[in-house]
């Protein structure tokens, strides 16, 4: 099972590649700074202006074990077509022009300002990737969550594991990305990432209605997330966060990831291509690092592992699989039935 990979291109990589005065790749490693998913994710450009169609194989043929004199059956595949729309999120800057004009370094000010930006809307995009819904807001894209919802009645019911929790509940998600598997997108003619236009020197307004001159930027996002084959996620649902807390004490009631974690693993096809990660918020990778203190514990580790852009970290992992953290992954999910 490959755990990382350099053949396909996370959002760093798509914007170092396009554009060469390094705005958007430093606006990348921000992101990427915030949320450890973007290390992993690949983005292609979708093949639709508002998103990408994706041919799906729903069958394959049985051959013919023939006979001498005997002719071969004629079979053909079956597929099936889904259409994956992406969501536009966007954001304004607005600072003072005279404040900007104190710090001496104009354009470095107002990127330090904007992190806070970047930063919710890496949260955002971070939160829609679980659980964005479009039946719920029709104006994002749809995440993990909605196609992996029923532990029976749907195609993707095999890929749920139970945690056996009640209340107080969290998942963890096993993904493996490439770009023919689970992939993101940005819509065809597009640029890859978050986009920011500096629209200058502008007459705004405050809160009471007063003008004042502001240096003002646009950010925008326009992406979606592609899941052409189910097989390559599993979810671990119904973690009751409250018993995880008692790992290791002398009572401990939380359920037995480590086997779910390793259930997981071998429920996904047995492909080399992929590249595979477990995703979970604060609260379980705090007790996953607490596991891993046990003297019985010999699967998870931590590793230096290189991520997107060459940047390597301290990455806890089981069985080699990096597990990454993604706080926007509650603590409050609704139980899956």
């Amino acid at each position: 099972m490959a755990v990382l990979g350099a053949t396909s291109l996370t959002l760093l990589d798509v914007a170092r590649r396009i554009d060469p005065n390094g705005k958007a790749a430093a606006i990348a490693e921000v992101m990427n700074h915030y949320n450890e998913i973007y290390d992993d994710i690949p983005f292609v450009e979708g093949n639709l202006p508002t998103g990408h169609k994706s041919t799906l194989r729903a069958s394959l043929p049985t051959p013919t074990w023939r006979l001498l004199n005997q002719g071969v059956v004629r079979v053909k595949t079956t597929t099936n077509q889904i259409e994956t729309t992406c969501g536009m999120m966007e954001n304004y800057s607005y600072i003072d022009k005279d404040l900007a004009m104190l710090n001496g370094n104009t354009q470095a000010f107002r990127m330090q300002e904007d992190k806070g930006i970047i930063e919710g809307m890496s949260q955002s995009l971070a939160s829609s990737l679980i659980y964005g819904d479009t039946d719920v807001n029709p104006e994002r894209f749809v995440g993990l969550a909605p196609r992996y919802y029923t532990l029976a009645g749907s195609a993707t019911s095999g890929q749920i594991i139970n945690g056996g929790g009640a209340a107080n509940l969290t998942s963890i998600w096993l993904v493996g990305w490439d770009t023919d598997k689970v992939f993101g997108i940005y819509p065809k003619g597009s640029q890859a990432g978050l986009q920011q236009q500096d629209l200058g020197e502008q007459m705004v307004y405050d809160s009471t209605g007063n003008p004042y001159q502001a240096l003002v930027a646009h950010y925008q996002h326009k992406v979606g997330l592609v899941v052409a084959d189910w097989r390559y996620v599993v979810r671990i649902c119904n973690i009751d966060t409250t018993a995880l807390l008692t790992a290791g004490d002398v009572a401990d009631t939380s359920a037995n990831i480590i086997k779910m974690m390793s259930m997981a693993l071998d429920m996904t096809p047995p492909s080399g291509a992929a590249r595979f990660a477990f995703y979970c918020n604060n609260t379980v990778k705090m007790m996953l690092r607490v596991k891993m203190m046990s003297r019985s514990n010999t699967w998870i580790t931590l590793d230096n592992l290189q991520g997107a852009g060459g940047i390597t970290r301290p990455t806890l992992s089981f069985m080699g699989v990096p597990i990454r953290r993604i706080d926007e992954i509650t603590n409050a999910e609704t139980a899956i039935a």
